[in-house]
């Protein structure tokens, strides 16, 4: 009915049009009126003569049509619009596919794109448009420009692909597609660096790039995730409906997703969250193995205790998964996690955290541990080697089960908090260096919901830098700082006994020694920095000389008196 009504405005509009014409040239010479127009603020010249006079008289239904035209052209472009897809996704793998279910479920129209390689990637796009997306909104397409040219302008395309050289090959056959303005959010797990870099890029030639870290692993993608975006400010308005659409919810409602900052800060943010992942599986692993062999626990009975924990102050996903994951039974009736290789994999993530720390003169101590007992689990056949040349005694059963529970709750709770501390704190100093100026409360209240590190204490967290006096460090805020004091006696008292039965506990006594090291006054490093200074004169600062007064001394007796220089690396 629209496009009829549509079309006969637009036949009476050109029937008009060609009247006037008509008029203007075949009518004899005459005077002319002149007939002023309010809702054209213009003026017509109009033949003197019966002819003209006619034309005056239908004038104002003539000029109604023009304007009829000229709205229906409108409306049928807008439709047009409208019958195209709110977003594009490339990337049919886990977290793309889901992701497209996600937002599909929750009304958006959605094209979808992904690339044909024979004999290595054929019918992806077939098989989900018939499978899981079948009688949804999703418009699947295996050619490039039928799929950006299927996305509403202006275009809204989110990849995820696989980090690295994929993101720039993809980028670069999108921009001859793209229309100015259109915007390239990244959603897969890049390097901060890079998405620097491709900010700048998009930006000089007239397209906007978000940079967004996106947690919560396969169920977050397709039933709410924790979405980080950074980079181009100028695209949060158009993507900010749709990310936030679809993200977590948190207890009170909020979305798990807000504006990061410029730049790569939404991908330096979801890199830190992936160091502290690291460090919380880690130090869970290394619960269950005090339980399991100083407890001499069973799997149901350890599961017991990771459900009860999940009741508290420990309530986090990764703690509620711990205790399925004891529980479930493989096929044979066997629990799984006794088949289970201890050879953990990485992706990387974990790695550039610990390497970006370091460039910022951070310390990441604990997350560093996790990521090298990776690499260590690995060579199991270089650890059964070792093992068998250094065999260890079997560990003596704790006495009191108890006791024993109480202090591994008091290790896994202060070491969590000394891993969630440590990130922030590198998050910190890069929104000073870069001028990011991140907000730590809202990074925080973005991870109570669907990401990997969810935790009961992030509420806690957000609070703490929301106070007046926001902290120097989290581990000093007063709700921690109490925390802190009422766990060290039983996480203490579990390192070393650990240590005496040859029990590995790796983040457990790295936590524990940086939290000694940071409330330690002073530190060896005065002997460290004379060594420095000693054999390659770089100087050092003296306990009776203001700060940032440097001297070399001549320890030998025969050195010179040319300083190396005063930097850090």
């Amino acid at each position: 009915m629209c496009s009829s009504f549509a079309f006969m405005a637009v036949i009476l509009s050109l029937v008009g049009m060609g009247a006037y014409i008509y008029i203007i040239m075949w009518s004899p010479p005459g005077v002319c009126s002149r007939l002023e127009h309010p809702a054209r603020s213009s003026v017509i010249d109009i033949p003197d003569s019966e002819i003209g006079k006619i034309y005056l008289s239908f004038v104002p239904f003539l000029d109604m049509n023009l304007y009829l035209c000229a709205y229906c052209i409108k409306w049928i472009k807008s439709m047009e619009q409208q019958k195209k897809s709110d977003i594009g996704l490339i990337g049919l793998a886990v977290m793309g596919e889901n992701l497209a279910l996600n937002m599909a479920n929750h009304g958006w129209q959605v094209s979808v794109y992904n690339r044909t390689v024979p004999g290595v990637e054929e019918g992806v796009v077939e098989r989900f448009v018939a499978g899981r997306a079948k009688g949804k909104a999703i418009e699947g397409h295996t050619d490039m420009r039928s799929f950006v040219e299927s996305v509403a302008r202006p275009r809204k395309i989110m990849m995820m692909v696989r980090a690295g050289r994929p993101v720039d090959e993809l980028m670069e056959q999108l921009f001859p597609l793209l229309s100015p303005g259109d915007i390239m959010i990244d959603g897969g797990n890049s390097n901060y660096e890079d998405t620097n870099r491709r900010v700048a890029v998009a930006e000089e030639r007239g397209f906007l790039f978000v940079g967004s870290g996106v947690s919560g692993g396969e169920e977050g993608a397709l039933n709410g995730a924790s979405i980080m975006p950074g980079g181009s400010e100028a695209a949060w308005e158009s993507v900010k409906p749709v990310l936030q659409n679809i993200a977590a919810k948190a207890e009170d409602g909020s979305p798990c997703c807000q504006w990061v900052g410029p730049q790569g800060a939404g991908h330096f943010v979801k890199m830190i969250h992936n160091g502290i992942e690291y460090g919380d599986m880690q130090l869970i692993g290394e619960a269950y193995w005090v339980m399991k062999f100083m407890g001499g626990m069973s799997n149901e009975e350890m599961a017991d205790v990771f459900e009860k924990w999940n009741e508290g102050k420990l309530r986090s996903y990764l703690i509620e998964i711990t205790a399925r994951i004891l529980r479930h039974k493989d096929g044979n009736g066997g629990y799984l996690i006794d088949h289970i290789l201890d050879a953990a994999g990485q992706k990387g993530t974990g790695k550039w955290s610990v390497i970006n720390a370091m460039e910022l003169g951070m310390p990441l101590g604990l997350i560093a541990t996790a990521v090298f007992e990776r690499s260590l689990s690995a060579q199991k056949e270089m650890r059964r080697l070792a093992a068998g040349r250094f065999p260890h005694e079997w560990i003596q059963l704790a006495a009191d089960r108890e006791k024993l529970l109480r202090h591994v709750f008091s290790a896994l709770y202060a070491s969590k908090l000394v891993s969630y501390a440590q990130g922030f704190s590198v998050l910190q100093t890069a929104s000073d260096k870069f001028g990011w100026h991140l907000d730590m409360a809202s990074i925080a209240r973005m991870w109570r919901g669907g990401c990997i590190i969810r935790s009961a204490f992030l509420n806690d967290i957000a609070s703490a830098y929301e106070a007046g006096e926001k902290p120097k460090h989290l581990l000093l805020a007063p709700y921690f700082a109490a925390e802190m004091e009422g766990l060290l006696s039983g996480w203490k008292a579990l390192v070393a006994e650990a240590v005496v039965e040859q029990l590995p506990l790796p983040a457990f006594s790295s936590a524990l020694n940086y939290f000694y090291s940071l409330t330690s006054e002073n530190l060896p490093a005065n002997l460290v920095q004379a060594q420095r200074d000693y054999f390659g004169a770089h100087t050092f600062e003296r306990t009776d000389s203001p700060r940032g007064e440097h001297f070399h001394e001549n320890w030998t007796g025969h050195g010179g008196d040319t300083q190396s220089g005063t930097y850090n690396v």
